[in-house]
């Protein structure tokens, strides 16, 4: 039974031995003398004088044993996760495209509209371009809604402003009288 456990412990020493010239892990407190070992540093329980007397001195030992501390590896991100954050920027930058179309047209019906109700005695024809950008601004709204940029009552409270405003200056300049209100008894 001691021979086959010793031939058992020369067999795993010399692949032991050949493995180790492969190794190089290092020891903060000391180095081996041995240049065939690179410095190596396990637990306590397996010391460097072990590895200095070479593969005769394991039969020595009883038994052994020796852990080798290795580093966790930062976790790699999972392969659905990576592509839902690639969509997610993805969509974030078309929805602020969107937004942002939005925004100009509205302030260019918004600075038109400024424009016309500064002007002293405009004709009723010079509302012609302010309803295409109007056309426009609400075109761009609408299709934010549909891709999902915009919710619809957003949508239809910017509508509205825009739609206000142009009511404010068709009055200013009288093009547009409103009806009273009937009053009920």
């Amino acid at each position: 039974m001691a021979a086959i456990s010793m031939a058992c412990v020369s067999s795993q020493c010399l692949s032991l031995s050949s493995k180790l010239q492969n190794l190089t892990l290092s020891s903060p407190s000391t180095q081996l003398p041995n240049s065939a070992l690179k410095p190596l540093s396990f637990s306590a329980n397996f010391s460097q004088s072990v590895l200095s007397q070479g593969c005769s001195s394991f039969s020595t030992f009883q038994r052994r044993t020796f852990s080798v501390v290795c580093e966790a590896a930062p976790q790699k991100t999972a392969d659905s996760a990576a592509k839902r954050a690639r969509q997610a920027e993805t969509r974030r930058l078309r929805n602020k495209a969107r937004k942002s179309e939005v925004k100009t047209r509205m302030r260019k019906v918004f600075e038109a509209l400024d424009v016309l109700k500064k002007k002293t005695g405009p004709a009723p024809e010079e509302l012609v371009p302010i309803d295409n950008l109007l056309a426009e601004a609400y075109s761009a709204i609408d299709k934010a809604v549909v891709k999902g940029s915009l919710h619809r009552n957003t949508a239809a409270r910017r509508k509205s402003r825009l739609a206000r405003n142009k009511k404010v200056v068709e009055i200013h300049h009288g093009w547009y009288t409103p009806v009273p209100a009937p009053t009920t008894v």
